[in-house]
């Protein structure tokens, strides 16, 4: 079909933390390469985003920190929307869930489907805290996994074996809020009743859209054919759209409901012909996900839309894999991943790398994986010695022979007709692999161009050639030129920064996305700009201090899980009051002669000054200490250690890693001051 515009939308991240690499080659660097190269063809699309604000992670989040879920909120949404804008991905506008047309429009929509009554209102059994006075959301709500018996499993799914769950499939269930065992208490709640659209949904989906991917296409199929159950549309919490109707105090809608609708809230906030996007058959509507929300965008949305009978349903749901990270699972709680800040901060200048790798590594059809080392190989290995390589050869070579104008070809040779006619096939291969969101062999297909530029100058020798042939090498820098000029519009969609940088440096904005293939994009006499590098080689340097950090973040998961020392022998309460701890001042301090963990102080009591020998010299200097107050068994019987006679022993706590800190108190007291 011939669409007239295009709505193209990319799974709302949910604002209770930064965005990682994860998000980026799962959702918004495909659907921004695809929204790019809409535009450079001339369509009239609109890509939506925003900041998926409600559901219950974000108030356990605010619980957590002692603020409230609007502060949170706040935070991500403008930490996220600041790091694509960064990051260069072109969203027509990045709302968020919270704002007033948000609630506004889902409050209309749950309404609407109210009055046609498509919903089914279900009375049922839920866990209820009574000591917080509170339904429980199932991220509310731990237990053991009847699965796998791991103890922390949610209300909803268990973290380590990967099973949705129920709340009243866990074994011994307590509530986050107070740790208690919940109670099982009556509550009414609106369900979509999706076992009644199966019919419109199998025909939809299995017979008229076989052609979606098929991760997409055969997740659906399991869940039509396992049948499906109606979908509470309503939750019993205080954080989220009210449910308007009467009879709802305490109710919001559902996350799951209210998300979705913000691709439509977001329409009308960028457009007054927001509808013409939503409810004009000429419209292709496509979603970009994730798989964990291929439920959402294929079956309940569409249902949501259909049954109110005015919206297009979407055309395809490209929803990519998962992205693993040096061979682990990307963990937020684990703090396993890359941040999309962190690394614009820590790579200046490099966001069209980040893209590249992304996108060569894309999950498109099965999970993939991330590595610092595939990411400097393919900066230095194609993106410098490649595409880098060639486009500053021909510039520069442009400017020695020809002060930077465009020569006037002489003659084609058949070598040169070769290279042409590979050049003027590209375009449609790249087409052909968007077309069918095929990103990886679309990069693969831009790069060929890259790689038939740099063949072409190798084998051609201009610079050899010129000595002798100076016809023959005007024709070589023509051809080189309409490349390089070819690149600048072909590779945009991919890497926009440095096509921008490219385009400006053959100084020719007005070539098109169908002018690829043309052998006059830059003609005899064109004045092209200096030549400067597109890409820099990342070293070993940045490389290594990446694994490092994450290698402290392994280290320090693994000492966070780390089993705790089991309790000593049971000793009296008059054993412990023969112990004499008291704070005291460290008043000087240096290393043991001959020794490395040994520090010799001098000890302010209180009571006296006396000499304490401490193992500590591994973690601490002598500077580090002196003046630092401590707590110091002050009644040990002296011993000699190396030498040196030892009054006492100032208290240290130890890490699971083994790192030492001072048992300390949190303001200055006198010295002397007993430790009880």
């Amino acid at each position: 079909m011939d669409y007239k515009r295009y709505l193209i939308t990319s799974a709302l991240p949910y604002a209770n933390g930064p965005v990682h690499i994860g998000h980026l080659a799962g959702v918004y660097v495909p659907s921004d390469i695809y929204v790019r190269y809409l535009r450079q063809q001339g369509k009239d699309v609109k890509f939506i985003c925003g900041s998926d604000e409600h559901g219950v992670p974000i108030t356990i989040k605010a619980r957590k920190e002692g603020v409230s879920p609007q502060d949170i909120v706040d935070r991500y949404h403008e930490l996220n929307k600041s790091s694509f804008e960064r990051f260069g991905i072109s969203f027509d506008i990045y709302s968020r869930t919270s704002n007033k047309v948000h609630h506004e429009t889902a409050a209309e929509f749950f309404k609407d489907l109210y009055q046609k009554a498509e919903f089914v209102e279900q009375t049922s059994e839920q866990y209820y805290d009574k000591e917080a006075g509170q339904f429980l959301a199932d991220r509310y709500i731990k237990g053991t996994c009847p699965h796998c018996n791991y103890e922390e499993a949610y209300g909803d799914q268990c973290e380590q074996c990967g099973t949705s769950l129920s709340p009243m499939e866990l074994i011994n269930p307590h509530s986050m809020l107070t740790g208690n065992n919940p109670v099982k208490k009556e509550t009414t709640h609106w369900y979509l009743p999706l076992d009644q659209y199966e019919g419109h949904l199998r025909k939809w989906i299995l017979e008229d859209h076989k052609e979606w991917k098929s991760n997409v296409y055969g997740q659906c199929k399991s869940w039509l054919d396992d049948g499906l159950k109606p979908r509470a549309v309503t939750r019993d919490l205080d954080w989220g759209v009210p449910v308007p109707v009467e009879g709802a105090d305490g109710k919001v809608l559902y996350v799951w409901f209210d998300a979705p609708i913000g691709y439509i809230s977001a329409t009308k906030e960028l457009t007054p012909d927001w509808e013409k996007y939503w409810k004009d058959e000429a419209t292709k509507l496509v979603h970009f996900i994730g798989k964990d929300n291929i439920v959402f965008h294929c079956i309940i949305f569409p249902s949501m839309l259909h049954r109110a009978g005015d919206y297009i349903l979407p055309d395809n749901v490209p929803a990519n894999e998962f992205l693993n990270l040096e061979g682990d699972k990307i963990s937020t709680s684990r703090n396993w991943a890359v941040w999309l800040h962190e690394y614009l901060d820590e790579f200046p200048g490099k966001e069209d790398v980040l893209r590249y790798t992304l996108t060569a590594n894309m999950p498109e059809t099965k999970d993939n994986d991330f590595s610092w080392a595939d990411f400097q190989a393919r900066n230095n290995n194609e993106l410098v010695a490649i595409l880098g390589n060639f486009v500053n050869r021909a510039l520069v070579l442009t400017h020695k022979y020809y002060n930077g104008e465009v020569p006037d070809p002489v003659e084609y040779t058949e070598f040169d007709k070769e290279t042409i006619e590979i050049y003027q096939q590209i375009r449609a291969k790249v087409e052909h692999a968007l077309d069918h969101y095929r990103f990886r062999e679309a990069l693969r297909e831009a790069m060929n161009l890259a790689r038939l530029g740099n063949k072409y100058l190798a084998d051609t020798e201009p610079w050899k050639v010129v000595k002798t042939d100076e016809a023959r090498t005007r024709t070589i820098m023509y051809v080189s030129l309409q490349i390089s000029a070819a690149l600048s519009v072909l590779m945009e969609p991919f890497i926009p920064f440095s096509a921008q940088k490219l385009n400006e440096m053959v100084n020719a904005p007005g070539i098109t996305w169908q002018d690829i293939g043309n052998m006059d994009l830059l003609k005899p006499g064109h004045k092209i700009n200096k030549a400067k590098l597109l890409f820099e080689k990342v070293d070993d340097v940045m490389v290594a201090n990446q694994r490092q950090k994450l290698e402290d973040t392994k280290k320090q998961n693994e000492a966070e899980n780390a089993d705790v020392e089991p309790s000593k022998a049971e000793i009296t309460f008059e054993d412990f009051t023969k112990m004499d701890i008291r704070v005291g001042t460290i008043l000087d301090a240096e290393k043991v002669k001959k020794t490395k963990k040994l520090l010799k102080m001098t000890v302010d009591t209180g009571i006296d000054q006396r000499t304490v020998v401490s193992g500590i010299a591994e973690y601490f200097t002598p500077e580090d200490v002196v003046g630092r107050q401590v707590s110091i068994l002050v009644n040990l019987a002296p011993r000699k250690i190396r030498g040196i006679e030892s009054q006492g022993m100032i208290l240290m706590a130890q890490d699971a890693d083994g790192t030492l800190r001072f048992v300390q108190p949190s303001d200055r007291v006198k010295n002397g001051s007993m430790v009880n």
